[in-house]
């Protein structure tokens, strides 16, 4: 049986319905790319029964890999959902990609989860990307535990990692099991500490659980003391230290209970050490997902609202309340259509029922990504609980539960879905600003017409895109969050969409303005037999201040510019200006006064004197010159400590000025700094590169100002060429 029939019939006969939200555990699986996260799924797939046969991400064979460009790239660029069952408990598995490009996904799997594996490679450590990603589950205050994988790599220090954990996370993230290490043979021991025995994986069988021998002994006598303490510490229980300290023997129930709760307020963080590839530490990581990580109703709910902008505070995830559920991701199949991953928090969801979509991006935020708004009703297709890309369907998901819904045509990533009579929408989670732009064309005349409809499909899809028709430039230019993201969207147009497209450079909006102040002659004369052409104006043409704009005077006496001709000349000021003067951007912020003129009874016309209105400004601009100005934005650049040479450097070179800084908790600095945007083009995909993962920005736009004069110049002679 292949890979995608074992996981279709496997996933087929484990799907579950749950009785309860108690039943349900929602768990999103974090950690930098390559830690091992999807072939952690796919063990915990296989130890369940929901796969006959593991597969891998080189072969391309895993359920959470599944996109044509997570199968190419190997490793995880989406959220994928792979339901498996332990007891009576259904655990939604939310694999989330590690790599900083893909941060739009691991927020929405954040959203969707109620608690997190926290997965770090024992080969590897906590580097700055890794601190990252704790950072972002530290935001939405996430349940989580640490997972320390690939204790099978030839290069696995778990100590080291596990102190680099600590250090790196905080004193409360500390070991509930020990690998026991074995010197020449792999680990296939984990000591619990808190009941103080030995889970045996050597043999055939699988795990055998047993008593601790000596050795065994010193290494849980050298950790257990540690744990206790740092979950007595968390506990709510101000007797239990003063036990503890008179050397009163505590009840491992009692710390148990002190356990779950300490993790389900996110305030102890357990360590678990698992290799997928032997399937130690498998089934204390299913115990501790099941017993310890909270039920959806033991979770705060998003903020909720009416459409008139009312707070509802009195929803809970009951399957019998209205209902209230959120999009959290949405793909497309060409066979099925749209399909929308939904969470369902309040009420039940059923198939071919009517619902209300509430497009949340318009009326919390100010930004516009290229999300349509939406308040109107929908009839859902099927229901089903996906196992990757394989669709299961189900009668109906209930409060608390994760299901894919098809036929949705209008609703989109981040839409709240409620009864048609009783609409509410959802407090929007925080979506990174993309800041990496690619301007687009399409690769011929058939493209064209698909062009516009793909990257709506695309906006619609992922909220970490924008797409932005600018209208000075004239370019196409899809916003990303960095050159993978792009790479993946631009596969997914071509592939999924049959739209071929080509590159070109991003062009900034540049300006022109004058350097100072001068006159110009416009004269206009021409006769070719029948009517001529015939008009003469003179102008002064001088600067305004920055942000001032156009201005056009008429001072001209005498009718030596016929009244009837001189929105004429004004005509053609204005289109010059428009054409530019020096390297074809716009004029602005200069006045212009028609003084002067001539006319002819016959040959004066109103195309001769926009023309003479436009050769009046071009010779004014040769005699005062033109100076260009470009576009400043304000930026604000966070940064640990480590990397803060490097990066202030870097913005010197970007003739940016630095305002100042202020130092962040975490070791980190937040540095304000205003910097053309010609050097910010590629600074998304550059500062990462500098900081080595850690940093991020965000930008606003300021003003226009002066360029230097070195900069100008080297622009006009590339546009020359």
């Amino acid at each position: 049986m292949s890979t995608k029939n074992a996981a279709q019939s496997a996933g087929d006969a484990s799907a579950v319905q749950p009785a309860s939200p108690a039943a349900i555990r929602n768990v999103v699986l974090v950690g930098p790319a390559g830690s091992g996260k999807t072939t952690l799924v796919e063990a915990l797939l296989f130890r369940t029964g929901a796969l006959t046969r593991m597969g891998s991400v080189e072969d391309g064979s895993t359920v959470s890999d599944y996109d044509e460009s997570e199968v190419r790239q190997q490793r995880s660029v989406g959220l994928s959902l792979a339901p498996i069952s332990v007891g009576d408990i259904k655990v939604n598995l939310l694999d989330a990609p590690g790599y900083a490009d893909f941060v739009g996904d691991l927020r929405a799997g954040l959203r969707a989860a109620d608690c997190a594996l926290f997965v770090v490679s024992a080969s590897e450590g906590v580097d700055g990307a890794t601190k990252a990603l704790w950072q972002e589950c530290e935001a939405v205050k996430m349940p989580r535990t640490v997972v320390i994988s690939k204790l099978d790599h030839q290069r696995a220090d778990y100590p080291a990692v596990l102190a680099a954990a600590h250090d790196a996370f905080g004193d409360k993230v500390l070991p509930l099991y020990v690998p026991v290490e074995h010197k020449g043979s792999e680990v296939d021991d984990l000591v619990a500490l808190l009941s103080q025995t030995v889970s045996d994986y050597s043999g055939a069988a699988g795990r055998v659980v047993r008593r601790a021998d000596d050795d065994e002994q010193l290494l849980i006598d050298e950790h257990r003391t540690s744990l206790i303490e740092g979950i007595i510490e968390e506990s709510e229980d101000e007797g239990l230290m003063d036990r503890y300290m008179n050397g009163d023997e505590i009840e491992t129930a009692l710390l148990v209970g002190d356990l779950e709760t300490a993790v389900a307020r996110a305030s102890f963080f357990p360590v678990v050490p698992v290799c997928a590839t032997t399937g130690v530490g498998l089934d204390e990581l299913l115990e501790v997902v099941t017993s310890a990580f909270p039920a959806p109703s033991e979770h705060t709910f998003p903020s909720v609202y009416t459409p008139a902008g009312k707070a509802v505070a009195d929803l809970s995830c009951d399957p019998s309340g209205p209902l209230l559920a959120e999009i959290v991701k949405t793909t497309s199949d060409p066979y099925v259509g749209r399909i929308s991953l939904t969470r369902v928090f309040s009420g039940t969801v059923h198939p071919d029922a009517t619902v209300h979509v509430s497009g949340h991006f318009s009326q919390f935020e100010e930004a516009d990504h290229g999300h349509e708004d939406h308040d109107e009703d929908e009839r859902i297709g099927t229901l089903s609980s996906p196992l990757g890309k394989n669709q299961r369907l189900s009668t109906s998901c209930i409060a608390g539960d994760i299901c894919a819904i098809a036929k949705l045509s209008r609703a989109e990533t981040g839409d709240t879905l409620s009864d048609k009579d009783n609409p509410l929408v959802m407090e929007p989670w925080s979506m990174p600003e993309p800041l990496l732009p690619f301007a687009l064309v399409a690769h011929a005349k058939a493209d064209e017409d698909k062009l516009g409809q793909a990257l709506s499909r695309l906006a619609a899809e992922d909220p970490s895109v924008r797409i932005e028709h600018n209208p000075e430039t004239g370019q196409l230019v899809l916003w990303c969050m960095g050159e993978a993201h792009g790479d993946v969207l631009l596969d997914r147009l071509r592939n999924r969409y049959g739209v071929s497209v080509d590159q070109v450079d991003v062009r900034v909006p540049l300006r022109e303005t004058f350097s100072g102040t001068a006159n110009g002659h416009g004269r206009h004369v021409k006769q070719s037999g029948g009517h001529g052409q015939y008009a003469v104006c003179d102008v002064t043409v001088e600067p305004l201040p920055h942000g001032a704009g156009f201005e056009f005077v008429d001072k001209v006496v005498g009718g030596a510019v016929p009244r009837q001709f001189i929105p004429s000349v004004e005509k053609g000021v204005r289109a010059q200006l428009d054409r530019g003067l020096s390297a074809g951007y716009p004029v602005v912020d200069v006045r212009v006064t028609l003084f002067d003129g001539k006319a002819h009874s016959v040959d004066s016309s109103d195309m001769a004197f926009q023309t003479a209105g436009s050769l009046a400004v071009r010779e004014a601009a040769n005699a005062a010159g033109v100076t260009m100005l470009e576009p400043i934005d304000t930026v604000d650049v966070l940064i640990d400590d480590d990397y803060m040479g490097a990066v202030m450097g870097d913005l010197s070179v970007r003739r940016a000025r630095v305002l100042g800084t202020e130092p962040v908790a975490g070791a980190r600095t937040l540095v304000k700094a205003e910097a053309p945007q010609l050097e910010l083009l590629r600074y998304a995909t550059e500062l990462r590169s500098l900081s080595h993962g850690t940093g991020t920005f965000s930008r606003t736009f300021a003003r226009y100002e002066a360029m230097p004069s070195h900069v100008a110049a080297k622009l006009a002679a590339e546009k020359t060429d």
